[in-house]
């Protein structure tokens, strides 16, 4: 799909990997909605690119659904949705403090996983009912991780979100093929966000060393790129991509 002139929304689009994916859909003419719980920063963005700004949480159905409709007013048809909102924090399953807690596994789970699915169904049906364009109708990209693959200690929460995000990907595509609408998903590793940015130098080096080629962090518009090649090649379906400069998590 060519992504001039059309609709987008992006999560988790006032920082990190959701901003460099707003500002790269923007400067190829695509009009988007930049969706982030932090609405300054949203609307930071969105002032930026020339676009809109929506004030979401994902795993709210009347915001996702008032993030749409501002999209669609503003914008037109719905075609294309990077989901990259999320949440990353640690805790093993039994620490020195007991159990992790039941309310940290299901906030992680919550707002990684069940807000993928919750943004997923009602995007989906939003673009289930426009008009194609060519062969599709639309384009949903997931973010998964490296994590839903080969999670650390401490990641129990975070990889089973990611896990089930990379799990949900083949049979949404395969549902929404009907409509011509296709599903993916992106899983990086260690990429420039805020959250890496603010780690000490030391713990920085550790995981560079990790990292095959090239042996430092993703740009963000490194995966940005990788959101526009998806969109604009449409044999990509149902898959899950690694961008991760060939690193393979070690246990810790």
């Amino acid at each position: 799909m060519n992504v001039h002139n059309h609709a987008a929304i992006v999560t988790g689009g006032a920082s990190g990997l959701g901003a460099a994916t707003a500002r790269a859909l923007a400067g190829r003419g695509a009009r988007v909605t930049v969706v982030d719980r932090n609405a300054d920063g949203a609307r930071a963005v969105a002032a930026e690119i020339g676009g809109i700004a929506a004030k979401c949480d994902v795993t709210n159905e009347a915001a996702v659904l008032a993030a749409i409709a501002l999209s669609r007013e503003a914008h037109g048809p719905l075609r294309m949705v990077v989901h990259c909102a999320g949440v990353a924090t640690a805790a093993r399953i039994v620490g020195r403090e007991g159990p992790m807690s039941q309310d940290a596994f299901e906030r992680n789970v919550g707002v990684n996983l069940f807000g993928t699915f919750n943004v997923m169904r009602l995007t989906a049906r939003e673009m289930s009912l426009t008009e194609p364009v060519g062969e599709e109708r639309g384009v949903f990209i997931a973010t998964a991780s490296v994590a839903a693959f080969e999670g650390q200690l401490g990641q129990a929460a975070y990889a089973a979100a990611k896990g089930g995000i990379v799990a949900l990907v083949l049979p949404a595509a395969r549902e929404f093929a009907q409509f011509g609408i296709r599903v993916m998903a992106i899983a990086p590793g260690f990429f420039e966000t805020p959250l890496m940015n603010a780690l000490p130098p030391e713990a920085v080096q550790r995981l560079v060393r990790e990292i095959p080629f090239p042996a430092r962090f993703g740009k963000p518009e490194e995966y940005a790129h990788l959101a526009l090649a998806i969109i604009e090649n449409p044999s990509l379906n149902g898959e899950t991509i690694r961008l991760d400069g060939a690193l393979r998590l070690p246990p810790k």
